[in-house]
C-alpha cells in the first residue's frame, strides 16, 4: 500500500497555504503616488514633514487614499494619476527646493498582509516602466586627480626628510621633480621609491638640472580607476535613496560605464537631477574678522552686525542646522576633497561620541598651520549643497591639529554617524556624463506584463488539456501539482523580494515545461511497470522510486547551468538564472513529493485496484 505519514501531509498542506498567503500579495496591483524626501542631507524625513505635506494637499482639495513616514521619505497614495500630477505641482510650490517631489508606484497590498511580511514581488523597467541611463565616467580625471594630490604629498614628504629640490610639476601622469645634482636626485629617488610605491621612477638630465620622473604605475592606475568606478557606484546608490525606488539597478557595464534603472520612476528630469547632484565639503574657521589673521582677531560682536545685515569683507553669515548664526571666514582651510576618512565612534571621555577624521598631506599642512594660531576658536564644518551652505558642526579647536584628529560634542553614536555620513556626503571620485538615456512608459510595461501573462497561461492550458487527455486522472494530478508548483515559485520570489523581468517570465515558462516533463517521466514509468504485470499499487511505489534518479540527474545538471548563468551573467541574464533556479527547486518539491501525495490519497487507502487511471497501457 502506498500512504505517506503524517507529517509529510502537514508539509504541503504548510507549503501550499504559505504559497498562498505570500503569492496573494501580487494580485493587488499598483497605485500611483507620491514621495517626499530631503533634497538636502543635511535634512530629514519626519513627523514635523508629514503634517506639512498633509496639510498643504486638505488645503488643495486634493483628495489621497493614504499617507505614511518610511525611511525614505513621506509617501502619499491617490485614487488616479490626475490627482497624483495636482499634488506634486502643489507639494513642489509649497515645499520649495529643500524637498524632492517624486512621482512613483505603491503597492496597494492589505496591511494586515505587510505585517507579517507578505509583500509583491519587484518588478523590472520592462514589466513596470521607468528610467534607464547609460553613465560614462571620465576615468582620466580620476587618474589627474590622483596624481595631483599626490605632487603636495611629494613636497611635504621631501621637506620632512630635508631632501632640497628645486621644484615638483605634473605632467600627465607624471610628476616632475628638480634637483640641482645628482646625490640629492638619488636620495629623493630612494627615499620616494620606499614611501610611494605606486610610481615607477626615472632619472633624466644631467650637471645642475637633473630631473627625477615618477610616474604612475599600470597596476596603480587600474586601482585608481577602480577604486572610481566603486565610490561613483556607492555614491549613486545613496542618492537614488532619495527617490525611494523599489529594488534600482545600478551595476557597472565594462570598465568605465555604470547602468541605472529606476523602476517605477517617471519624472526623468527629477532623476536627472538627483543623479547629477554634487555636494562639497569646506571646513574654515568661525571669525569675526575676514583677513587672514583672523585667528588673533576674533571677536564675536561682528557676529551680532552681520545678522544686522554688516558684514565685514572676506567673510560670510552661515547658519547652523538649530538656527545659530555664524560668521565664518571665506578661506577655505580644508574641503572635502582632502578628507581621507571620517569614522564615528564612542567617545574616549566615556559619554557621547566623536568622529575621527583623516586628511591627506595638503589638509593637515593647512590644518597645522591654522589650529596653530586657532586654539580656543571654533571651526565651521560646511556642507555646500545645491548652491546653499549649512554649517553642520562648529567644535572648539583644543590644540594644534594636523592630518588625523577628532570632532567632539556629538550626543550618542547615531549622531556622529549622521555627521560622518554628511561629511563624505555627495562625494564622486570621478566626474560623470549620461550617455544614453530612454524612458519605459507604464503602459507599455503594462503591456509586456499581459503579454508574459498570456503566454504563461496559454502555455499551462495547452500542457494541461495534453496532460488530462493523455494521462487521465494521473493527468489531472500532474497539473495540479504543476499549479501548485507555479503557485510556491510566485511565493518565493515575494519573499525573497526577487525582481522580476521579461527574461525572468521567460524563466516561469521554462519552469513550468520542466516541471511537467518529470510528471511525463513519472507516469511512463508506471506504465512501464504496468505492462510487466505488476500490480497497480507496486507499480505507482517502484515508477516514482525509479523516475525520481532520472529526474534528480537531469535538475541537477539544469541547476548548475543555472548557478553558472547567475555567477557570470549580469542583468536580465542574472534575473533569468535566479527565476529559472527557484524553479528547478519547486519542480522537485512538487513532481515528485506533492503529486504522489495526491496519489496516494486516492489510491493508497484502497486495499484492491483493478487499474489505475493511466490511459493507454
Amino acid at each position: 500500500m502506498n500512504r505517506y505519514p503524517t507529517w509529510k501531509y502537514i508539509l504541503i498542506a504548510a507549503s501550499i497555504m504559505i504559497g498562498l498567503l505570500y503569492t496573494i500579495p501580487n494580485l493587488f496591483g499598483e497605485s500611483p503616488a507620491v514621495q517626499i524626501s530631503p533634497a538636502r542631507a543635511s535634512l530629514k524625513a519626519d513627523q514635523a514633514l508629514l503634517g506639512k505635506v498633509e496639510a498643504a494637499l486638505d488645503l488643495a482639495g486634493i483628495a489621497f487614499d493614504g499617507i505614511y513616514l518610511d525611511a525614505s521619505g513621506v509617501k502619499v497614495r491617490f485614487k488616479n494619476p490626475e490627482d497624483q500630477l495636482k499634488a506634486k505641482d502643489r507639494l513642489n510650490e509649497n515645499l520649495g527646493n529643500d524637498y524632492t517631489v517624486a512621482l512613483n508606484l505603491l503597492s496597494q497590498t492589505p496591511d494586515w498582509l505587510l505585517a507579517i511580511g507578505a509583500k509583491p514581488m519587484y518588478l523590472g523597467l520592462d514589466l513596470r516602466g521607468g528610467v534607464h541611463f547609460l553613465l560614462q565616467v571620465d576615468m582620466d580625471a580620476a587618474l589627474t586627480k590622483s596624481v595631483e594630490s599626490s605632487v603636495g604629498d611629494f613636497r611635504s614628504a621631501m621637506r620632512n626628510e630635508k631632501i632640497n629640490y628645486r621644484g615638483v610639476s605634473r605632467n600627465k601622469l607624471a610628476i616632475n621633480v628638480g634637483f640641482e645634482n645628482e646625490t640629492e636626485t638619488e636620495k629623493a629617488r630612494r627615499f620616494l621609491a620606499t614611501t610611494y610605491p605606486d610610481f615607477t621612477y626615472t632619472v633624466d638630465g644631467g650637471g645642475t638640472a637633473y630631473t627625477l620622473v615618477a610616474t604612475l604605475s599600470p597596476t596603480a592606475q587600474k586601482q585608481v580607476q577602480e577604486f572610481a568606478l566603486k565610490q561613483n557606484l556607492l555614491t549613486l546608490h545613496n542618492r537614488i535613496n532619495e527617490l525611494g525606488v523599489a529594488e534600482p539597478i545600478v551595476q557597472q557595464q565594462g570598465l568605465d560605464r555604470i547602468v541605472v534603472q529606476l523602476p517605477g520612476v517617471q519624472d526623468t528630469a527629477k532623476a536627472k537631477e538627483i543623479l547629477g547632484r554634487t555636494a562639497a565639503l569646506e571646513v574654515r574657521m568661525v571669525t569675526g574678522h575676514g583677513s587672514r589673521s583672523d585667528a588673533r582677531d576674533f571677536d564675536p560682536k561682528k557676529t551680532e552686525d552681520a545678522v544686522k545685515g554688516i558684514i565685514p569683507a572676506g567673510s560670510e553669515l552661515l547658519y547652523s542646522r538649530i538656527g545659530e548664526p555664524l560668521l565664518v571666514s571665506k578661506r577655505v582651510v580644508f574641503s572635502g576633497e582632502n578628507l581621507v576618512s571620517a569614522s564615528p565612534k564612542p567617545s574616549q571621555q566615556g559619554s557621547g561620541a566623536e568622529i575621527a577624521v583623516s586628511l591627506d598631506s595638503k589638509g593637515a599642512g593647512s590644518m597645522k598651520l591654522t589650529t596653530r594660531e586657532g586654539i580656543n576658536r571654533r571651526m565651521a564644518v560646511i556642507l555646500v549643497e545645491k548652491g546653499k551652505k549649512e554649517v553642520l558642526t562648529a567644535p572648539t579647536v583644543q590644540a594644534e591639529l594636523s592630518s588625523q584628529f577628532v570632532i567632539t560634542g556629538m550626543a550618542n553614536l547615531e549622531e556622529a554617524n549622521d555627521l560622518a555620513l554628511l561629511m563624505r556626503a555627495g562625494a564622486l571620485a570621478a566626474p560623470m556624463e549620461i550617455v544614453e538615456e530612454r524612458t519605459v512608459g507604464p503602459s507599455m510595461g503594462e503591456e509586456n506584463i499581459k503579454s508574459g501573462v498570456h503566454s504563461t497561461l496559454w502555455g499551462f492550458a495547452a500542457i494541461a488539456v495534453m496532460m488530462m487527455l493523455y494521462y487521465m486522472l494521473f493527468g489531472v494530478i500532474s497539473v495540479t501539482a504543476l499549479a501548485i508548483n507555479l503557485l510556491l515559485l510566485v511565493a518565493l520570489l515575494s519573499m525573497l523580494q526577487a525582481t522580476l523581468t521579461l527574461p525572468g517570465l521567460a524563466a516561469i515558462a521554462l519552469a513550468l515545461g520542466m516541471a511537467i516533463d518529470a510528471n511525463v517521466l513519472i507516469n511512463e514509468r508506471i506504465r512501464e511497470e504496468l505492462r510487466d504485470g505488476n500490480t497497480p499499487q507496486a507499480s505507482i511505489r517502484i515508477g516514482y522510486d525509479k523516475a525520481f534518479g532520472t529526474i534528480m540527474d537531469s535538475n541537477i545538471t539544469t541547476l548548475i547551468a543555472g548557478a553558472a548563468l547567475f555567477m557570470f551573467g549580469t542583468g536580465p541574464i542574472k534575473g533569468f538564472a535566479v527565476v529559472h533556479v527557484l524553479g528547478i527547486l519547486t519542480s522537485m518539491f512538487s513532481a515528485v513529493t506533492v503529486s504522489r501525495g495526491i496519489v496516494n490519497l486516492v489510491y493508497g487507502y484502497r486495499r484492491k485496484i483493478d487499474q489505475l487511471s493511466i490511459g493507454q497501457i
